[in-house]
């Protein structure tokens, strides 16, 4: 007989889903590592394309993984490709005797039929891409997905998002959406070098048209420190960007991208869409002076602690940066200030807020308790 068995209110095993291609990767395994300390088991469930060695190394040193041949949402073409996802969530969490699911893509909770609560985390979808990138709605061919997102937000127990400001954007394309609530990522950074390196640096996923990448490439033109970006410049539908003043190294592990990060004395984010922005955490918790577009995310989570840019503007990107090349205190100070700020967003905070909300849905659940011989 189990303690979940007595109806102890501690989850003690989760079904969370995952994919390989952008932020939510290294979002999971980070919380993976956070809910060790609470005793909590993580089955990793995968969808979109498959992770590549390296990343299944780390997923296997996290957690377990099941990788279902499905599509992420926003690589389907129609409603029907993502129909029969939620019954295999569904009969995973059963396999695994889960006590609730953590879905990282509200689409994937619409229509389930569990008797296992369900949590939605919103870490970004098409129709706020559209909205924050093009300043225009979903196009037509891209509404049923704005239906299926609303169904899963409707479904879901509780929803999670990584910034108010990205909750404000969901509501304004959504429409009012009860029970959110934000919990920040986290980051378990030890520190980066204590001797800072002479260029600015940047991470990102730059096929992506929401992360800026030609402004930043514009911007390298027009400072004198090197610029250098980690990232993927091609994407999984074929988009892809050339830099030419940005010496762009390609896709990093993540601890080859932190320690540039580190050794970097300055870390530039041009983003015109970014419901958090880890890699700017990950910058700021290892020492570096932050350059950041001017967007309400960056605004909420680092007013104060960094210079802020147009990120429509090159220009204004390009002497954000040669400020603090040439003030070096005001480097040092700027830098200083975003790593306190970081230490309020530190991996165990975030793991302790997530283990509660666990904890709440999955007392919510009921289950029979089960005598000696089998007796309800």
């Amino acid at each position: 007989m189990t303690s979940r068995q007595f109806g102890t209110p501690s989850p003690r095993r989760i079904l969370m889903t995952v994919d390989a291609v952008g932020g939510v990767w290294r979002y999971a395994l980070n919380l993976v590592r956070g809910l060790r300390s609470h005793g909590v088991e993580v089955v990793l469930v995968g969808c979109g394309p498959r992770p590549d060695e390296r990343q299944r190394a780390e997923a296997r040193a996290a957690a377990a993984i099941v990788w279902l041949d499905q599509p992420l949402d926003w690589m389907a073409d129609r409603a029907e490709a993502l129909a029969e996802l939620p019954a295999l969530l569904a009969e995973l969490g059963e396999e695994h005797d889960v006590d609730l699911l953590h879905l990282n893509l509200p689409t994937q909770a619409a229509g389930i039929e569990t008797e296992r609560p369900v949590l939605v985390v919103s870490h970004s979808c098409v129709v706020t891409w559209f909205a924050a990138v093009r300043r225009t709605p979903v196009p037509p061919d891209w509404r049923w997905l704005d239906d299926l997102n609303r169904e899963g937000f409707d479904r879901a127990d509780a929803i999670v998002v990584p910034s108010t400001a990205h909750g404000d954007l969901l509501t304004t394309c959504y429409g009012r959406i009860p029970g959110l609530v934000t919990v920040h990522n986290g980051d378990g950074a030890i520190g980066g070098s204590a001797v800072k390196e002479a260029y600015v640096f940047s991470a990102g996923r730059w096929w992506d048209d929401g992360k800026n990448g030609k402004v930043l490439d514009r911007a390298a033109a027009q400072v004198r420190w090197p610029v250098i970006a980690a990232g993927a410049d091609s994407g999984p539908a074929g988009e892809s960007i050339v830099f030419e003043h940005v010496r762009h190294l390609g896709r990093l592990s993540s601890e080859e991208t932190q320690a540039l990060a580190g050794r970097g004395a300055i870390f530039v984010s041009p983003s015109l869409y970014e419901p958090f922005g880890l890699a700017v955490l990950e910058a700021a918790a290892r020492g570096a002076a932050l350059v950041l577009s001017d967007i309400p995310t960056f605004r909420e989570l680092w007013e104060g602690a960094a210079l802020f840019a147009d990120p429509a503007d090159a220009g204004s990107f390009a002497d954000a940066m040669e400020r603090l090349i040439s003030d070096g205190d005001l480097r040092r100070t700027l830098a200083e200030g975003a790593r306190r700020r970081a230490g309020s967003l530190t991996l165990e905070r975030q793991a302790g807020q997530m283990f509660e909300l666990y904890r709440r849905l999955a007392s919510s659940r009921r289950q029979p308790v089960r005598m000696a011989g089998g007796a309800a």
